[in-house]
């Protein structure tokens, strides 16, 4: 894949694991690793990773999610569970691996794609932190699949997607467009009970519009000018 990927694991559990996905990202012609909070990588980690110690050996160790995906274009979550929940609005709509491909092909930018732990997957809030969100379909009875397993899968499609020339919008102006979207809601006294779920609902649809940089600055024109007839 031509555009800038990388592969983010949120508090991996077992350095073997991480081994292993350095060893299908090398399989797949990807680089870049970060690694949030993760376990001591020992020898059992670089007999994992095989022919693919380089990958661990260039990782990135980071303290937080936000430090992890930083400089992203767009940000992609991925989850095992997508089925009839409490927090279902959290996780959906969601793209199947080969959707994803799709939706990348001809695009250019950053792309930060995030896996979180073993045992629980990524959080509910750090899931509302990404733009889009991929999961694998898999058999309703066992849908959670091991990690590296999960990776392979993913970036095996990714790797299909060639580059274009549409370039994404900077992850940090998609940001101030959320935040300009949320002043908004608050100056016209959107109910205060919907608003975190409709900024939630706001994010998935221009994280599946995949904005390029002079797209959000005409959103926020719009905004602006919404904001100066509500002053008046």
């Amino acid at each position: 894949m031509k555009m800038d990927s990388r592969v983010v694991i949120v508090e991996p559990k077992y350095d073997g694991n991480v081994g292993s996905v350095a060893r299908v990202m090398k399989n797949f012609g990807f680089k870049e690793l970060v690694l949030v909070k993760p376990p001591p990588l020992g020898d059992f980690c670089r007999a994992m990773a095989s022919h693919a110690v380089d990958v661990l050996d260039n990782c990135k160790t980071v303290d937080s999610f936000e430090e992890a995906v930083k400089n992203s274009n767009i940000i992609i979550g991925t989850t095992g569970i997508t089925g009839k929940t409490e927090d279902e609005h959290i996780r959906m709509p969601f793209f199947t691996p080969k959707e994803l491909s799709e939706k990348l092909h001809g695009k250019r930018g950053g792309i930060s794609l995030v896996f979180g732990r073993e045992d629980m997957g990524l959080s509910n809030e750090e899931i509302k932190k990404c733009d889009m969100i991929v999961s694998i379909p898999t058999c309703a009875e066992y849908p959670v699949m091991n990690l590296s397993h999960a990776v392979a899968i993913i970036l095996y499609e990714l790797s299909e997607a060639p580059s274009g020339r549409i370039e994404l919008a900077k992850h940090d102006d998609l940001e101030r467009l959320y935040e300009h979207c949320h002043s908004i809601l608050n100056q016209i006294d959107y109910p205060e009970h919907k608003r975190n779920k409709t900024l939630l609902m706001l994010r998935r649809i221009f994280g599946r519009a995949m904005l390029t940089g002079r797209e959000v600055q005409t959103f926020r024109g719009i905004l602006r000018k919404i904001e100066f007839h509500i002053k008046r």
